[in-house]
């Protein structure tokens, strides 16, 4: 799937949203992917999913054992692409603001994890999220994502395979272009979710 090809699932769904957003990093921009309003579109998140899926499988060097994801936006990718893929899909959550396993599930030190994400910007949540996952013994191997808004620039620790990279403007938010201080910030992101 080319960049243009998910740019326009985004486009299509409603998603590619334009103003002044907070984004879960706290940097403003002037582009949101509401990626919630693709994920409510089962045939398209299938189509999105799948083309990340097949990419993971040509260019992971090794195989996962399972897929994790952060809640609350990695859920429904990180499920999608471990369908595809044929691997169990577990997920970390926040409790006391730290990313955890809870719910029974499990890893052992012979897991081989491949975190699935949706958008990577700073890759901030996703360095939380292999933290949780490293404490539990188990070894990321990769992350795979939809799309990274960083173009590369983000370290998440492991290596980053993402479907299309999608570089925006992301500014601090006492340093906004004068457009973007004109129009009210809204926050369409869950990072403040407990």
């Amino acid at each position: 799937m080319t960049r243009e090809e998910v740019l326009q699932e985004f486009r299509e769904a409603g998603a590619l949203l334009e103003g002044h957003f907070i984004l879960s990093s706290g940097l403003r921009s002037p582009v949101f992917l509401q990626k919630a309003k693709v994920f409510a579109e089962p045939e398209r998140t299938e189509r999105l999913c799948k083309a990340l899926a097949e990419k993971l499988k040509a260019e992971l060097t090794e195989q996962p054992t399972v897929i994790v994801s952060p809640a609350v936006g990695g859920l429904i990718p990180g499920y999608e692409t471990a369908r595809h893929m044929g691997l169990k899909a577990l997920y970390v959550e926040r409790e006391g603001g730290e990313f955890t396993l809870r719910r029974g599930f499990e890893l052992s030190s012979d897991d081989k994890v491949l975190v699935v994400e949706d958008i990577v910007s700073t890759g901030l949540s996703s360095r939380e999220c292999i933290e949780a996952i490293n404490a539990t013994g188990a070894t990321v191997i990769a992350e795979g994502c939809l799309v990274d808004r960083s173009a590369g620039e983000a370290d998440v620790g492991v290596p980053l395979i993402s479907l299309t990279q999608y570089k925006v403007p992301a500014y601090e938010p006492d340093n906004l272009p004068p457009e973007l201080e004109a129009i009210p910030a809204i926050k369409p992101g869950s990072r403040g979710l407990k």
